[in-house]
């Protein structure tokens, strides 16, 4: 059979055809179906899935508990508009996520379909509960790609290239990107210029008074998998406490258990103001949150906020299943050994193979940057092409990231096996070394 008859190439072809050209697609692989770590394409060819539909399928492919849950909830409500008619899922998903969000105080929730729509419902209420206008991101965020989320994310291509001019009361200031330092010091003998550095931009390019939020990852995702060091997540909460400004965690990436809390942001032991959350809140179905200190939540006037689909109740059935299957299966923990046995691996590869220039990560959220020369940090953007390349021929599906696209990033399902983590792990230190070995 010549490659034009297969599935995959027939559905290529319907697939240029009759979908946009600018929804991209990395890999050229059909999925027939998929459960817990694997999925397998239309040619019947398994893959190890280590960027779990980048950061959605926390808890694996088709977990049967969220499956069965959809179908109850489907054969019950399929929609009715919560501002019309509302239903208890709803109710009952809004409850959950106020008492899993970090911190004592009183939280509130409201729903609705992507981490984009969740970013911009943040902001939304942020300003209406401040009476401000000026929203703080960092380089190397992302945060969406609608208009206001778009120009809150800092990398140009493919995000923003073209699609100017962005939405104004945007201000981006460096993150703590220590292994590329916008100061070009070195952590932890850098005074903190990440943090020292608002002194200067609230006189230079605008007043704290104007500011209603700053919204950051507390680990960069897009970015390149960027671990604050330790003093910088509270140091900014603290710089927001002292000038009235809101702190928004945006775990749309990080949240549900991926860096061995539900939460990124309790590795540093910080509360939010406001926490947006997306992705592995429903095991894939379209939901997403936005929860936040209740008195901030309720500024906005009834009618203010909302959406058509948002905390759609199939949604919401599966996010109750979520949260649950995480929470019975201790996938938090899950994570964490994830990620100790991974970061073993990845650092003694480090030793021996000089284009990993850095190894960091939290949890099971682990990005690899890869460098043509470590003095020089050069990016190595086309090895890291390769290694994507290589892993995927044998079997083993994964995604880059980072402002250069040097950044390996892994994502791996919490429920993949201690034998899949093995192999999965051992054709990526393959590729690596292959990729290095060609340049």
């Amino acid at each position: 059979m010549s490659i034009a008859e297969t599935k995959t190439e027939k559905l290529i072809q319907r697939k240029n055809n009759a979908v946009a050209r600018g929804i991209a697609n990395s890999t050229g692989v059909f999925v027939e179906k998929a459960s817990g770590a694997v999925i397998t394409d239309v040619e019947g060819r398994d893959f190890l899935d280590f960027y779990a539909g980048v950061g959605v399928l926390n808890i694996g492919h088709c977990p049967e508990p969220v499956v069965k849950a959809i179908q109850k909830q489907a054969e019950q409500l399929l929609h009715s508009f919560f501002a019309i008619a509302m239903y208890e899922p709803y109710v009952e998903l809004a409850e959950k996520m106020n008492s899993l969000m970090p911190g004592g105080s009183l939280k509130k929730t409201m729903f609705a379909n992507s981490g984009a729509e969740a970013v911009e419902n943040a902001v939304k209420i942020a300003r209406h509960a401040t009476k401000r206008t000026g929203i703080i991101s960092f380089e190397g965020a992302f945060h969406g790609r609608t208009f206001m989320t778009m120009s809150l994310t800092s990398k140009v291509k493919p995000y923003k290239y073209g699609f100017g001019p962005f939405a104004p009361e945007t201000y981006k200031v460096p993150s703590a990107y220590c292994y590329r330092c916008h100061y070009r010091s070195t952590y932890p003998g850098c005074g903190m210029h990440c943090l020292e550095n608002f002194e200067r931009f609230f006189t230079a390019e605008i007043d704290a008074e104007h500011i209603a939020a700053m919204i950051i990852e507390p680990v960069q995702g897009e970015g390149g998998f960027i671990v604050p060091p330790p003093e910088f997540l509270p140091g900014l909460k603290a710089i927001c406490e002292s000038k009235g400004i809101l702190f928004i965690a945006d775990e749309v990436q990080t949240g549900f258990g991926r860096t061995g809390k539900m939460f990124a942001i309790e590795n540093w032991g910080v509360e939010p103001d406001i926490m947006t959350t997306a992705k592995s809140i429903a095991a894939g179905m379209p939901l997403s949150a936005i929860t936040g200190k209740a008195e901030y939540m309720d500024a906005p006037d009834a009618g203010n906020i909302g959406g058509t689909y948002g905390g759609n109740p199939l949604a919401c059935a599966a996010g109750l299943e979520t949260i649950k299957f995480i929470e019975d299966n201790n996938l938090c923990s899950r994570a964490a050994q994830i990620g100790s046995t991974t970061m073993k691996r990845l650092k003694a590869l480090q030793e021996r193979c000089t284009v990993v220039g850095d190894v960091r990560g939290v949890g099971a959220m682990i990005g690899i940057e890869l460098v043509k020369d470590r003095q020089t940090k050069e990016p190595a953007k086309e090895i890291t092409s390769k290694v994507v390349k290589y892993c995927l021929e044998q079997g083993v599906m994964l995604i880059s990231a980072g402002i250069f696209s040097n950044v390996i990033r892994l994502l791996i399902p919490l429920v993949v096996t201690d034998e899949q983590l093995d192999r999965g792990l051992t054709v990526l230190e393959q590729s690596i070394l292959r990729a290095a070995k060609e340049g």
